[in-house]
């Protein structure tokens, strides 16, 4: 199953980006410390180019500190890059973030050369709470779906510190599958994009593989972490729904409600702190992606040209070959 969400306000958003950016000295990128590298958008990197960035690595109060650790050494290894984890609801550590920022762009200071910033991020990643948070104000509007914030907005955090807001915004395809799921298991994708319950699967068997102790903890099972490692994602999930009490007239399991469980307790924290994905893995899956995408992209050029044979232009049905 291939997940996609690109409501119409995100292309609204891409272009308001876009036109920000010219005057913009740091951009700040809000990813989900849960999925890193599946919460940071392709797209982003490539309207922002050189400038310096500052990737914030939040709800760290729900990752992995160690699989953090490890993502927080690889983005600061890359060029013109800083990283930070954060909690959004945390006032102290929030304070990290204009520092970040500041130590980017050292030149930018004073009324005369503000320091300006843009921060972006991915639906739901907590950019709202965040700001929030930072100015001490309710200046945003906060939710638990995707998809809130719908305009730009600009916070003056200090007196010569000016931050825009933007609407989270995914790109227009994901191409990696892995991370499609993980970003529906976050709740950055609208529920209408998604099957609850293939999203709840797949969550299972990455967590069976790595935090197989949390899983025994949060819903005893009666089984070793061994066992619960071995078993298969769907006997798990019924199990997690008999034991929940997700069951309906003849003791038959309600899957539905059961994956709803499963990921309102991953998305809460209530199955414990947890990382779906470290920097080797992704980047596999990442290099997988773009392999079958080439792929995709040199047959949908093959079918456009033979439409579009013999009649000495392209077939304008065709769709845009570079897409």
């Amino acid at each position: 199953m291939a997940i996609q969400w690109f409501p119409g306000h995100m292309h609204l958003t891409q272009k308001t980006i876009t036109e920000r950016l010219k005057d913009i000295d740091v951009v700040i990128e809000l990813l989900d410390a849960r999925l890193p590298g599946s919460s940071a958008n392709p797209l982003l990197a490539q309207l922002t180019g050189s400038k310096p960035k500052l990737k914030v690595l939040n709800k760290q109060d729900l990752a992995d500190p160690e699989r953090t650790a490890l993502w927080l050494a690889w983005y600061q290894a890359q060029t013109a890059t800083g990283a930070i984890p954060l909690d959004a609801s945390d006032t102290a550590p929030a304070r990290k973030l204009i520092d970040a920022c500041r130590a980017l762009a050292p030149l930018r200071r004073g009324m005369q050369r503000p320091l300006r910033v843009l921060i972006c991020g991915i639906p739901n990643v907590g950019k709202s709470t965040l700001i929030n948070t930072l100015s001490a104000k309710r200046q945003a509007k906060t939710g638990d779906e995707a998809g809130v914030t719908k305009i730009e907005q600009r916070i003056t955090l200090e007196d010569d510190f000016y931050l825009w807001d933007t609407p989270g915004m995914l790109w227009p395809r994901i191409i990696v599958p892995e991370s499609g799921f993980h970003l529906a298991a976050s709740g950055a994708v609208g529920r209408n994009a998604y099957d609850e319950e293939l999203v709840a699967l797949e969550l299972l068997g990455r967590l069976q593989a790595a935090y197989a102790p949390l899983l025994e903890a949060r819903y005893r099972l009666g089984s070793t972490p061994e066992q619960i490692a071995a078993m298969p994602d769907h006997e798990l999930l019924d199990a997690i729904g008999r034991k929940r009490g997700a069951v309906m007239s003849g003791g038959r399991i309600n899957v539905q409600k059961a994956a709803e469980l499963v990921l309102t307790d991953f998305r809460s924290g209530a199955i414990g702190r947890i990382t779906l994905e470290t920097p080797p893995q992704f980047e596999a899956w990442l290099k997988a992606g773009k392999a079958v995408e080439a792929e995709r992209r040199r047959q949908k050029l093959e079918r456009a040209k033979a439409r579009g044979k013999g009649t000495g232009r392209r077939d304008p049905d065709a769709g845009d070959p570079r897409s």
